[in-house]
């Protein structure tokens, strides 16, 4: 057949073609077991608790200001309803969450129970310590009038918010060393779900801070947060759990991270935060942390930036953050190793076609298309399995499978084990080198762009004698090429 190099070349295109298409069904796979995956996690938040953060405490207390004006013989009345709020001079946290891993069906979920012991101050809390009525006159807009001003004032109240109060398995309020009672919500417009004590009037004393402290035992899953809205902000955080991730808008100054467990200390003062001013502002949470409605949870470790609020009005209120991640994600590593598909595909297919040219064989691309289909199923293996076995083990199994199921059918069309055992042996390799660049993070690039030229100068030094123009010359070129010449007349014999 004339042009079988064309033949050939559209035959391949055809068979990469397909195989591309097979690669993205597969993909198509491993994104919807994650999306599997979400849906568990989200099941699990709406029926225990999602991410917490911690933000408190603070004074609260509700006021109404009435304005009464004379108007002729006629008085005017005006109100407006605002809250006064401080925020505390100091506050520690000492925290220790206990890990306690749950599951929905395949898919696992971690979970912690957080014990943290919280003690804050408050200097100026005696501003409070008034009469609930305060009378004064004042000055309205009408020269000849005068107004008088009422301002009368709720319960004192320290606010407690969180991000999922469902995750509250038991809470103590003290005042002073004496217990409060507690009761569910707060006052807080924004931050309106926590809990909340009232704090008795005999507790505040002129000259003398008030001292808080609660105890509290919280549920939560994923990631746990603590805004610092005092001057002077201490956390203390221990968990039996040796794979953190912190982030938020603060690092912790000190950790420790052991094969079992991690330690980690933050100092932040006012001067380095504006969550104070935040606060004040109701603004919203920077980090992407659950909060507000259930239904609206998702999970999402990326940081939104920390300069502006949701609304872009002002800044919003920082936190710490620590994640609680699994170092091997079998869905991440699955779909970072399905886009090298098409690698695979095309530097095996470059294989079989080296043997082709250096040892003049012939493969079909019905060939072809077997392998990489052998190639696409070692996808769709890993995926399955590491749902079960954990990802190495998976990876290992899966590998193992493809590398012999290559080499034997290759040991077919090459002719001989001799030329299958160093093609099993090169597919070994390049499984290898994927589970390198899947573990690395960082450098992953850099070795992956060594490698693809370390194959490439392979190729150009295995191919540098061969003569390309052979093959693409027509079968009745090469036929007439390798025709005998024809013998001499008898006439120009004799002559």
């Amino acid at each position: 057949m004339k042009h079988r190099l064309l033949f050939k070349v559209v035959s391949l295109l055809i068979v990469i073609a397909l195989l591309m298409l097979g690669l993205s069904m597969i993909q198509d796979v491993v994104r919807d077991r994650i999306r599997n995956r979400d849906y568990a996690i989200q099941s699990v938040v709406s029926s225990l608790a999602g991410p917490q953060t911690l933000i408190g405490p603070a004074l609260v207390q509700s006021c109404t200001e009435t304005i009464s004006t004379a108007n002729g013989k006629k008085i005017e009345y005006t109100t407006r309803e605002f809250q006064r709020q401080l925020l505390p001079d100091s506050v520690n946290h000492n925290a220790n969450a206990a890990m306690e891993e749950r599951s929905r069906g395949l898919h696992r979920i971690n979970a912690y129970v957080l014990h943290d012991q919280i003690e804050a101050s408050f200097t100026n809390a005696d501003q409070f310590a008034q009469p609930a009525e305060v009378s004064s006159a004042v000055r309205v807009t009408h020269p000849l009038s005068a107004g008088k001003s009422t301002t009368s004032c709720d319960k004192l109240y320290v606010s407690f918010a969180l991000s999922d109060p469902r995750g509250i398995r038991s809470a103590t309020i003290e005042v002073n060393g004496k217990e409060l009672n507690v009761e569910s919500g707060t006052s807080l417009e924004q931050y309106s779900k926590g809990i909340q004590a009232v704090i008795p009037s005999a507790s505040i004393k002129k000259g003398e801070p008030l001292n808080i402290r609660l105890k509290l035992q919280l549920l939560g899953t994923e990631r746990l947060a603590f805004t610092p809205i005092a001057s002077e902000n201490k956390v203390t955080l221990t968990a039996d759990w040796p794979h953190p991730s912190f982030g938020g808008s603060f690092l912790p100054s000190r950790r420790e991270v052991t094969d079992n467990s991690f330690t980690a200390d933050w100092e932040i003062s006012s001067l380095a935060t504006s969550a104070s001013t935040a606060f004040n502002r109701q603004q919203s949470l920077c980090s992407a942390s659950y909060y507000g409605n259930d239904s609206s949870y998702e999970i999402d470790n990326t940081v939104r930036a920390a300069s502006t609020g949701a609304d872009g009005s002002g800044p919003c209120l920082e936190s710490m953050d620590t994640a609680f991640v699994n170092p091997v994600n079998i869905y991440s590593l699955s779909d970072r190793a399905t886009k090298y598909g098409a690698l695979f595909v095309i530097l095996t297919f470059l294989a079989v076609g080296l043997f082709e040219v250096m040892k003049k064989l012939r493969v079909h691309p019905v060939q072809y298309l077997l392998v990489g289909s052998a190639l696409c199923s070692f996808f769709l293996l890993l995926i399955s399995f590491s749902e079960h076995l954990g990802f190495a083990t998976a990876y290992t199994i899966a590998a193992s499978a493809c590398v012999t199921l290559l080499g034997f059918y290759a040991s077919h069309i090459l002719g001989s084990i001799k030329r299958g055992l160093p093609f099993a042996l090169a597919i070994g390799a390049l499984y290898g080198l994927l589970y390198v660049l899947l573990q690395l993070e960082q450098t992953a690039l850099v070795v992956g762009s060594i490698a693809l030229f370390a194959v490439l100068a392979l190729v150009m030094i295995c191919t540098r004698h061969v003569d390309w123009y052979a093959f693409t010359a027509n079968d009745g070129d090469s036929a007439a090429n390798k025709r005998p010449a024809p013998a001499a007349s008898t006439n120009e014999e004799l002559s």
